[in-house]
């Protein structure tokens, strides 16, 4: 089995619980705003692998991996455009008894299987928005697939991490905060959510490929307004990070 991704990397905190190794597929049916990885949104602008390629680099750094109580998480892109690649993946990870985690946007979950979401240690799902047109606004994509993907994850007791990105003028509305929170405290089985503030980092990245980022001129997020969001989903009982 092959597929195409952009890159492979190490990344501590902020792809699951400790120490990953990261697998960014290549393509993605959203186009969000602050997207960090431009890179990613093209399957031709990748390069093809074999899983047998990925599962040998990800050995070298095996032992690395399990003392730091990390694992491996298959990220994008959109890795669930690529189901049965991103599928055998996990489950070779799985097998080998490495923690897996997959990060979506949940848009196509329905391409996720039970087998695959067997797999999966923990689901890192990315909720843009509680208002629709917010998050049509945010992404170009609809919102309730993810809500459906996300009641289903419920329905089958995967364990989920939800994250979130604040941008200040564009998700930071009160109203929209507390829906989400709203939402994620009813599925029961959100272990805690991510709030991320938003930067600008990727701003040469876009540069580089000769496109325009949109939220350029966007600041990030000041200490109050965090202050408030993760108020808001502590307000629902939520950890938030």
């Amino acid at each position: 089995m092959d597929g195409t991704i952009s890159s492979w990397d190490l990344s501590t905190g902020v792809d699951g619980p400790g120490t990953r190794f990261v697998v960014f597929t290549c393509g993605c049916p959203l186009r969000c705003l602050y997207c960090q990885n431009p890179e990613t949104w093209r399957m031709r602008d990748g390069r093809r692998v074999t899983a047998d390629e990925v599962m040998a680099e990800i050995a070298k750094y095996r032992r690395f991996i399990e003392v730091a109580g990390g694992g491996v998480t298959i990220s994008g892109g959109e890795p669930l455009l690529q189901p049965r690649f991103t599928g055998e993946l996990l489950a070779r990870c799985h097998e080998a008894g490495l923690h897996t985690a997959l990060d979506t946007s949940g848009l196509l979950g329905h391409r996720a299987g039970d087998a695959l979401l067997a797999d999966t240690d923990l689901v890192l799902l990315d909720i843009k928005s509680s208002l629709p047109a917010t998050y049509r606004k945010v992404t170009g994509g609809p919102l309730e697939p993810t809500l459906r993907f996300a009641r289903r994850l419920a329905d089958l007791g995967r364990p989920v991490w939800v994250r979130f990105v604040l941008v200040p003028g564009l998700t930071d509305a009160p109203e929209n905060v507390d829906g989400l929170a709203r939402f994620v405290a009813g599925l029961g089985n959100v272990e805690r959510v991510d709030v991320l503030p938003f930067h600008r980092m990727a701003t040469e990245k876009y540069q580089r490929l000769g496109l325009d980022f949109p939220l350029a001129r966007t600041p990030a997020p000041g200490p109050e307004l965090l202050d408030r969001v993760h108020g808001q989903f502590r307000a629902h009982g939520l950890v938030s990070v």
